[in-house]
């Protein structure tokens, strides 16, 4: 069984703002919970090849993981592959809308190891994670 969770929130700001803040591992801490440091290979805005570590607590553990961009379509898209919790394909998706930016996380994989006996679980922990990263996206660029 796979996690494939894609939570969308409308952001009532033009793309492109929302895409040079989403797109910028300097504001990972900010909007992104469960985060407690994230170290770029290089400062700036996400592109392909870029790579960033993040340290993260996830179900009551901490753990250093990275990831590293596969596909970007500048305002529009950041593919990234993470190793951890477990292997999976995360997609920040930008769409243009009436009254801003819908702004959707695209997240899938397949549980394994330690994860792996608790995939419904991990699903609606994944889901729930990204929707409250969402609304902290929101509230950042929409205060």
């Amino acid at each position: 069984m796979a996690v494939d969770v894609r939570p969308e929130v409308l952001v009532h700001r033009p793309r492109d703002e929302v895409a040079a803040f989403m797109f910028d591992p300097a504001n990972d801490l900010k909007w992104t919970g469960g985060i407690t440091d994230s170290r770029p290979a290089q400062p700036g805005p996400l592109g392909k090849g870029a790579t960033v570590e993040r340290t993260a607590k996830f179900l009551g553990r901490e753990f250093v993981y990275g990831y590293e961009v596969t596909d970007h379509e500048p305002d529009r898209l950041v593919e990234m592959k993470v190793d951890r919790p477990f292997p999976m394909t995360v997609r920040y998706e930008l769409d243009d809308a009436p009254d801003g930016t819908l702004v959707a996380i695209h997240a899938s994989g397949s549980p394994g190891g330690f994860f792996g006996w608790a995939t419904p679980l991990m699903k609606r922990q994944v889901r729930k994670s990204i929707t409250a990263d969402l609304e902290r996206l929101r509230n950042c660029l929409e205060s």
